[in-house]
């Protein structure tokens, strides 16, 4: 099986945005799926790769986003989530996960072929990630559970889209699988 990573798409969030109210729910229904996904990938021993919008503030880093967002009106949708001491971080100003961030450069260290994106927002960041990552040749795989939208239609649409135009497997949680945990003499030096 490839090499797999999971992205964890700004979940880091301190829901202090226009949309905010119309994707709360639907964050709320997701969260179980995404904390699942971050359980097994942290037992075998995949990667964990959060991605964050950095919300305009240029001069923040990932412990002040995880600060901001915990202190935010909706603490209990981030503190189920929130990275470890193990988890990796890149901080994104736009959409896509990909886009003038050094993430690409990360999963070809790192080997990745294959990444899981769990999230929100479906029809945006999620979406445009796909997109990102089926033209740079990653196998793509999206747990609709797992994913948060602001509107659903346009969330089923781009769950659709994401199947037919980036050839992305849409499943379960459930059926995400993750590599095996490797032996610590097969672990790469750092």
């Amino acid at each position: 099986m490839p090499r797999t990573a999971l992205i964890v798409i700004d979940m880091l969030n301190t829901y202090a945005h226009e949309d905010a109210e119309a994707l709360v729910p639907s964050v709320r229904d997701a969260l179980h799926g995404v904390t699942a996904l971050l359980k097994r990938a942290r037992a075998s021993d995949s990667p964990v790769i959060y991605v964050n919008d950095n919300f305009g503030e240029w001069r923040s880093h990932h412990g002040e986003i995880l600060r901001a967002a915990l202190a935010g009106r909706h603490s209990d949708l981030v503190e189920p989530v929130a990275p470890d001491e193990n988890s990796l971080f890149v901080v994104k100003a736009r959409h896509s996960i990909f886009f003038e961030t050094p993430l690409a450069y990360l999963l070809g260290q790192l080997g990745i072929e294959r990444l899981v994106l769990c999230g929100q927002v479906t029809e945006q960041c999620v979406m445009y990630s796909a997109l990102d990552a089926h033209i740079r040749h990653f196998d793509v795989v999206v747990p609709a559970e797992a994913v948060a939208h602001i509107d659903a239609d346009f969330a089923e649409a781009a769950l659709r889209m994401m199947r037919c135009n980036m050839s992305a497997d849409i499943c379960a949680v459930d059926d995400v699988v993750f590599d095996a945990p490797r032996a610590r003499a097969e672990r790469p030096e750092r």
